[in-house]
């Protein structure tokens, strides 16, 4: 039986490492930034020293030199010796990037001296063609890290690795969409609890909100709406290929309406094939 070899790469930023540490998790025996010419020495010794049936994961991106002008033809040898090699490529937008190295205070790896936009097109366009080679391209623009890592899983377990992911989240408009939302709904048109004393410091993940929401006409003749949209299109995202939808439902504060809507259409789904996640993206805010 041939040894499994995951590759890891892909943009700065876009969860290798999340990734990584699933792989650990799952018994994967996991290398970052391993010296590309040294990958085949290593899984021969990694042959002979390591759990027959342990996989081997190794991270592997441009911080790494000669990587790009080499994989072609590492990537053949260590096919021809027979290794079960599958290269994951992780992306986001860039806006999502920037908001990362914003937040963790990390600097890109090729924005030394430019810019951090100009770093990120640049390792964009470096990795243009490793990318076209990928066995699967997972772009973490709206994945925070338990999705992520979600993801992985259902990857890891084959059964479920082709199957539509769902992303059901509510948000707040004053903190701004989503940004990588497929679709958006604004439920702002329907009255909002804040203005009633005893609902305003509730949530709609509280039964009493919830049923103040969901009564209203109005709400339920949307929900309705929603249902029946949701069942035209997603046969057809599926039979297109995609694997990630995420359905964003949006209110003043993300608290109250958005919430409550998102939690009765995860309970009614119409559609029980998806793997169906929820993010309740505002609920703490405000």
């Amino acid at each position: 039986m041939s040894r499994r070899l995951l590759v890891i790469t892909g943009l700065s930023g876009s969860g290798k490492s999340t990734a990584a540490r699933v792989l650990e998790d799952q018994g994967f025996f996991v290398v970052d930034n391993l010296p590309l010419v040294m990958l085949p020495d290593f899984m021969q010794r990694a042959r002979e020293g390591l759990n027959t049936n342990a996989g081997v994961a190794v991270v592997i991106d441009v911080r790494n030199r000669g990587f790009l002008s080499d994989h072609d033809k590492t990537f053949v040898q260590l096919k021809e010796a027979g290794y079960q090699l599958e290269i994951l490529f992780f992306e986001a937008a860039d806006a999502v990037l920037q908001r990362r190295y914003s937040e963790t205070r990390r600097r890109h790896p090729l924005a030394t001296v430019e810019t951090l936009q100009s770093g990120i097109e640049k390792e964009r366009q470096q990795l243009h063609q490793l990318r076209n080679s990928a066995t699967k391209i997972i772009d973490s623009s709206n994945l925070n890290s338990r999705q992520l890592r979600d993801l992985m899983l259902d990857f890891l377990g084959e059964k479920n690795s082709s199957s539509l992911i769902v992303n059901l989240e509510s948000f707040g408009y004053r903190y701004g969409l989503p940004p990588a939302a497929d679709l958006v709904f604004d439920v702002r048109f329907l009255p909002n609890p804040h203005y009633i004393d005893n609902l305003r410091p509730l949530t709609g993940l509280d039964p009493k909100l919830r049923e103040y929401v969901l009564s209203q006409q109005a709400c339920r003749d949307f929900c309705q709406h929603l249902d029946h949209l949701l069942g035209f299109l997603l046969p057809h995202y599926r039979a297109e290929g995609k694997s990630y939808l995420t359905v964003a439902i949006g209110c003043t504060g993300g608290r109250h309406r958005s919430v409550s809507i998102v939690e009765n259409l995860s309970s009614n789904f119409p559609d029980s094939s998806v793997i169906l996640r929820v993010n309740h993206r505002d609920i703490d805010k405000g």
